[in-house]
């Protein structure tokens, strides 16, 4: 009798959660599978994770097409543009150290730079300078290929016109992000991959996570695909040196929940720097845009969120950070024909009703 006391008990406290879990693998599963029903092409891996923890994380489709490998939820995937979320953190790290100052304008680390006077790191960070991106010009194509400095990458774009005045406008710029990269070389005295890896890579636990290489042996790479009218084909080739700090890490969505987890410790950031980046700012004229530091600043049915995607050849990403519920939601695909923006959004969105008041101390 007492141990179907205990039985009962314990079916009280875990039965409904497991019920709970069980529905919500469901549900997302069926989200997944509307996009990444192909499992013999390149797919995807996804994790939910709650209070610091994984509650789902699955991987569909293949890794390697030629070899047939499939996608496990290990594998390494290029992050594209989340990269501007550590290269944000970086530059508030400096600031922390007192090493520079957000507010500073540009030409006081590059003193030749075009109207580097009224073009501060804020501007930059919030994509608010003006400056012209170079994903924009038509002479990238001459570059895309080379082995390309920091500083060359700069002297690229930095004499082009720009587009409007420092604080006019929000408009997304990864030509702003490449410039912070080469500042946090200048600033720190290190290149920007030792930069992150011993800072933040190295601080946080993320063995699994790189400046991207297609020439290294990356265990459990996953290899990125494009689409085309007769089939899948391996994805264009470019040097990594060109999207540099705006668009050239690696890692594993395990590696990406320590990061966030270290976010939400302080691990890397105190509470004032950490504010910073996740604040909404204003334009010139008073308006208020959704961009804090390295992140759009948003909301899921009224409910605050952080999310931030990427989107580099052969790879497409996207994280939703719901913080008053403390749910993390991430998908990586390894085919740019593959999209997991909504795919995700959707999940935050069901994964916010499932687990909204579920305790931290629940199994």
């Amino acid at each position: 009798m007492k141990k179907l006391f205990v039985v009962f008990i314990l079916w009280i406290f875990t039965g409904p959660f497991t019920i709970e879990a069980q529905n919500l693998e469901n549900a997302v599963d069926t989200i997944i599978l509307r996009d990444f029903k192909d499992k013999d092409g390149p797919g995807g891996v996804f994790m939910i994770a709650h209070h610091g923890k994984p509650v789902y994380q699955k991987a569909f489709g293949k890794a390697n097409l030629e070899l047939g490998d499939d996608l496990t939820t290990d594998n390494v995937f290029q992050l594209g543009s989340m990269t501007k979320q550590f290269t944000a953190v970086a530059i508030l790290m400096l600031e922390q150290q007192g090493k520079l100052s957000v507010g500073d304008p540009v030409s006081k680390y590059i003193s030749d730079y075009p109207n580097g006077n009224k073009i501060t790191i804020h501007h930059l960070l919030t994509h608010t300078s003006g400056i012209k991106d170079f994903t924009k010009m038509k002479s990238l194509a001459d570059i895309a290929q080379k082995e390309m400095t920091p500083k060359m990458m700069v002297d690229f774009f930095k004499d082009e016109p720009v587009d409007f005045a420092p604080g006019e406008k929000f408009d997304y710029n990864n030509a702003g992000y490449v410039l912070l990269g080469y500042l946090i070389e200048l600033v720190s005295g290190e290149k920007y991959e030792e930069y992150i890896r011993g800072h933040i890579f190295d601080k946080v636990g993320m063995t699994r996570s790189y400046y991207a290489s297609d020439r290294k042996v990356i265990k459990g790479r996953a290899y990125g695909y494009q689409k085309k009218e007769s089939g899948y084909v391996n994805k264009t080739v470019i040097n990594f040196s060109v999207p540099f700090s705006s668009g050239s890490l690696m890692s594993t969505i395990s590696d990406m929940l320590k990061w966030q987890n270290a976010l939400n410790k302080n691990i890397l950031l105190d509470t004032a720097e950490t504010r910073k980046a996740f604040s909404r700012y204003k334009l010139n004229n008073g308006e208020e845009f959704s961009y804090g530091y390295g992140w759009h600043i948003r909301d899921i049915n009224k409910v605050p969120t952080r999310e931030h995607g990427g989107s580099i050849f052969g790879f497409k990403t996207m994280a939703v950070y719901i913080p008053g519920e403390d749910i993390y939601v991430i998908g990586l695909s390894n085919c740019d024909c593959h999209s997991p923006t909504k795919l995700t959004g959707d999940i935050a969105t069901m994964a916010l009703t499932f687990l909204r008041g579920v305790r931290k101390d629940n199994p």
